[in-house]
């Protein structure tokens, strides 16, 4: 599986415009020939593109500078320096563009085939025919091409997923997330095992959803503590959101609050993409846990659900939730 970098900071230049020409005809018979330098060509221009079939920004870790070609220069006998080329840099889709001076945000890439000009390739220069004036036949100025666009880019790539399950530490996202599509994603019992999101395909009824497994999330991560923020601008996109407490917890209730706490705190509006509490674990509880788990104090818009990932229970009806929760997101 390819690796997952979801920052890169890059330069980009665009080419600069080519040069006008300073020309005279100088034919037999025309002693006197008037100006005749042409103008030089556009620079190449430095183009985004978003691509679905991309999911990485690890090439940019490798490759950092990009540079456009200059325009050709004009020439004599009116011959005009032809346009170079523009450079076209592929973004997986859901990649967040942002000037790294400014830390504005230039543009956001979230449809596959997107297209945005990062840089403008410079203009070419006028050649000496361009200023020829009843009064000054034989002008010897010609301008110079532009400069191209030069900035530096800061990428921040969002993963566009269907369902984003937070919990955390251990609360049995990827162990989940390995049952119900075929991501393989690496489980152990310590935290963090998850270091970056995982993306799996869910189906129910022959309809397929994207799933993400969230880097465990810890109090703090609002603050950057542990893998806070990189976590919390990835849940941002999903369309719904599924909290997952482990129903060995001694507090479910306050991990519950935890949790919503730190979303809140990085972007108000995430909470109220939370549809669904689910309990994990649920294999380890006694009959009467589980009972008892099931009259712990949680918001009556939420619906929950009790799951194994281990013996499969609950697994299917997990699935016809989310499926249910997609339906009104539309």
């Amino acid at each position: 599986m390819a690796h997952f970098v979801d920052e890169a900071v890059i330069h980009v230049k665009a080419g600069d415009g080519g040069n006008g020409c300073v020309s005279f005809r100088r034919e037999k018979f025309i002693p006197r020939g008037g100006p005749d330098g042409g103008n030089g060509g556009r620079g190449g221009s430095i183009i985004l593109l978003a691509d679905k079939n991309l999911t990485t920004l690890l090439d940019f870790h490798y490759r950092a500078s990009f540079k456009a070609s200059r325009g050709q220069h004009g020439q004599g006998s009116n011959k005009y320096g032809r346009s170079a080329d523009d450079m076209i840099i592929k973004l997986p889709v859901g990649t967040l563009v942002l000037d790294a001076e400014t830390e504005n945000v230039v543009v956001d890439m979230v449809e596959h085939d997107q297209e945005f000009v990062i840089a403008k390739g410079g203009r070419g220069g006028r050649g000496n025919a361009e200023f020829a004036t009843p009064t000054d036949r034989a002008p010897r100025r010609a301008d110079p091409g532009e400069a191209g666009e030069d900035r530096t880019l800061k990428l921040e790539l969002k993963l566009l997923a269907d369902i984003g399950l937070v919990g955390f530490p251990n609360a049995g996202k990827s162990t989940l997330l390995s049952v119900i599509s075929a991501a393989r994603p690496k489980i152990a019992d310590y935290p963090f095992t998850t270091l970056a999101p995982i993306l799996g395909i869910a189906s129910f009824k022959e309809k397929s959803f994207v799933v993400a497994d969230m880097p465990g999330l810890i109090e703090g991560a609002s603050q950057g503590k542990g893998l806070g923020i990189s976590f919390l601008r990835h849940i941002e996109r999903t369309k719904a959101i599924a909290v997952l407490i482990e129903s060995i917890s001694p507090d479910p209730a306050a991990d519950f609050d935890k949790l919503m706490e730190e979303m809140r705190l990085h972007n108000p509006q995430l909470p109220k993409k939370v549809k669904m509490v689910i309990f994990t674990k649920t294999d380890l509880l006694e009959p009467r846990a589980l009972k008892a788990l099931s009259k712990v104090s949680m918001p009556t818009r939420l619906k929950r659900h009790y799951i194994s990932a281990v013996t499969g229970v609950g697994i299917e009806e997990m699935l016809a939730m989310f499926h249910s929760a997609l339906k009104k997101e539309k």
